[in-house]
């Protein structure tokens, strides 16, 4: 797919954010999964963006879908792996043999948490980490992926 006029961006999201809105309020907000992926799709359809969003509770099916991703060339990959972040070499190791970039992305601030979470074993092998603006975390990570491609559009031409 890399080449064509297709801009897909894969938004994954890991355990427990299916709960959004209900778990956590105070940490997480009461916004759900689903009406931040609404406003994350009108977003992507303004910067000219295609959008597709998964969530697992799995470990396995997140790293299958990273392989896809890297696999169908798709521009980049928003990642919100929840506690897999803290724990999962599996995550690491998938995200360190992609060619595509990834964001991770998270809706507190992990290191104004509980100690466990302030390691991220994502964090090394991500192009970059958004983090601590609840909802805002994705747009702005959909922002930056708009932002990487014009600059790979300008270098390219130039």
């Amino acid at each position: 797919m890399r080449g064509s006029t297709a801009r897909i961006v894969l938004v994954l999201n890991g355990p427990n954010l299916n709960r959004l809105g209900r778990r956590e309020p105070a940490v997480y907000g009461t916004e759900t999964l689903d009406a931040i992926m609404d406003r994350l799709h009108a977003r992507a359809q303004a910067l000219g963006l295609s959008l597709e969003t998964r969530q697992s509770n799995h470990e396995g099916h997140l790293v299958d879908w990273l392989h896809e991703a890297d696999d169908r060339g798709v521009e980049a990959v928003i990642l919100n792996a929840g506690a897999l972040t803290h724990t999962s070499v599996a995550l690491r190791d998938a995200i360190a043999g992609l060619s595509v970039p990834v964001i991770e992305v998270h809706l507190s601030n992990p290191a104004a948490r509980e100690a466990f979470r302030h390691r991220s074993r994502i964090a090394p092998v991500a192009r970059g980490i958004i983090q601590g603006f609840g909802a805002l975390s994705y747009l702005l990570a959909l922002d930056a992926v708009a932002a990487m491609g014009q600059e790979r559009a300008t270098t390219e031409k130039g």
